[in-house]
């Protein structure tokens, strides 16, 4: 959510951000709703006063024994009463659009992230690993000898209908091993604090994490109105709505490990086949809530706590910056981790790292106090991939996969996996 009170002081910046974005400018429109807003709370204001005044006289003239005096103010009363109703009614109204139309307004973009349209200008930052040289033709994770068998998306078909998967035996295990070794991870070694979280959410968390209203399409709703959780970005955040926090409390470091799901409205034809995009899937999410000042070196910790998990799993990646094109619509600046797939023979996206600004604590009224004593001030907030487990598995089969269809596993994993570090051809764990 955007403040309008910085929107009218220069609407014309504003304005220039969106268009770094590619979107039309909206100030024109925002100020004149805010102008007619502000305009009518004014005059029911004045009518209220007018009203107050005429009610003060009614007693005076009723004890004076003015009997016209008396019905002339009592009427008057009467009128104003309507037309201040009408007002604040009408007012109201105005308020609800012009906060309908903040809210669908995109964040704007920090002045480091680099203009562009689309994935192909975003710009790469880093590079890690070495890409596997394979003496044999490189398969897709659900093609592997020993994976196939335990991937199984006709029963998933038959039970819930297409992308979604059943995994089963050592596959699910191995997919299991690798939420637990993150979510490890994140606690001890980067200090983030665990929580478990319901996925079940109202509209509150939905909005005030920017999920609504512009993108209800791609989430899921039950009949009685609570929301499937795209994330537990949704949650985390959302755990401190509403709230003024100290100052000293800051950043609080929090990691979720939940099933996620996504509608994937609008993105038919796209990454259909495999795991890669799915109805319902896991993934470990990190959120992190700020001090203004502290928030972009935060974005850097939270971006190194994802890498670091892939330099474990000895999974190569690039990490890339999002162009003002490519960019989510809630995010200031996105770093996007992508893992080398050998099976694609490409880098595919599987971490996020964004930081909000105060977008989402302004909508969901998070703010902290200020050690000092000053005015509250709202927090910064910062979620991120730790990592999207499903395509973690991915990404580990097919970097591992070997000639005869067996997968070596990474060493990291084997105090998960009983020991055994190899999954054989056979589909069992060695």
């Amino acid at each position: 959510m955007h403040d309008i009170k910085a929107i009218r002081e220069n609407p014309d910046a504003f304005d220039a951000a969106l268009a770094r974005r590619g979107d039309a400018p909206v100030t024109g429109e925002i100020l004149k709703l805010d102008e007619a807003r502000r305009g009518m709370i004014l005059n029911a204001e004045t009518a209220q006063a007018e009203q107050n005044k005429a009610s003060k006289l009614v007693g005076a003239a009723k004890a004076s024994g003015d009997e016209a005096e008396f019905e002339r103010l009592r009427a008057l009363v009467s009128d104003k009463k309507a037309e201040v109703a009408q007002m604040q009614a009408e007012a109201k109204e105005l308020d609800a659009k012009l906060t309908d139309k903040l809210a669908r307004i995109p964040n704007l973009p920090a002045d480091d992230v680099p203009r562009g349209a689309d994935e192909n200008d975003n710009v790469e930052v880093n590079r890690w690993g070495d890409v596997p040289t394979l003496d044999f033709t490189a398969k897709e994770h659900f093609e592997i000898a020993s994976v196939a068998a335990s991937m199984d998306f006709e029963t998933a078909a038959k039970t819930s209908g297409a992308r979604f998967v059943m995994l089963k035996g050592a596959v699910a295990r191995i997919h299991r091993a690798l939420a637990q070794f993150m979510v490890d991870t994140h606690v001890d070694h980067n200090g983030l604090t665990e929580y478990v979280t319901p996925v079940l959410v109202r509209d509150e968390a939905m909005y005030g994490t920017d999920k609504l209203p512009k993108f209800g399409d791609d989430s899921y709703q039950t009949t009685n109105g609570w929301w499937l959780i795209p994330t537990s970005e949704v949650t985390l955040t959302y755990s401190v709505s509403g709230d003024v926090l100290e100052e000293a409390t800051l950043p609080r470091r929090m990691t979720a490990h939940t099933l996620c799901f996504r509608s994937e409205a609008g993105s038919a034809g796209r990454d259909t086949s495999g795991m890669l995009r799915q109805h319902q899937f896991e993934k470990v999410e990190m959120v992190s809530i700020t001090h203004p000042d502290t928030s972009d070196e935060e974005q850097k910790r939270m971006l190194r706590c994802a890498e670091d998990l892939l330099e474990r799993l000895n999974v190569p990646y690039r990490t890339v910056l999002l162009c003002t094109g490519d960019m989510g619509f809630g995010a200031q600046r996105t770093y996007d981790i992508e893992a080398w797939l050998p099976g694609q023979n490409a880098y595919r996206e599987i971490s996020s790292v964004s930081t909000t600004g105060a977008f989402q604590a302004r909508r969901m009224n998070a703010r902290f106090k200020p050690a000092d004593g000053g005015k509250p001030q709202f927090v910064h907030t910062l979620n991120g991939s730790g990592l999207a487990v499903g395509r973690c598995l991915i990404a580990v089969l097919e970097n591992g996969q070997r000639a005869d269809g067996s997968v070596k596993l990474p060493e990291v994993l084997a105090p998960y996996l009983g020991g055994k570090t190899v999954l054989s051809v056979d589909g069992t764990l060695s």
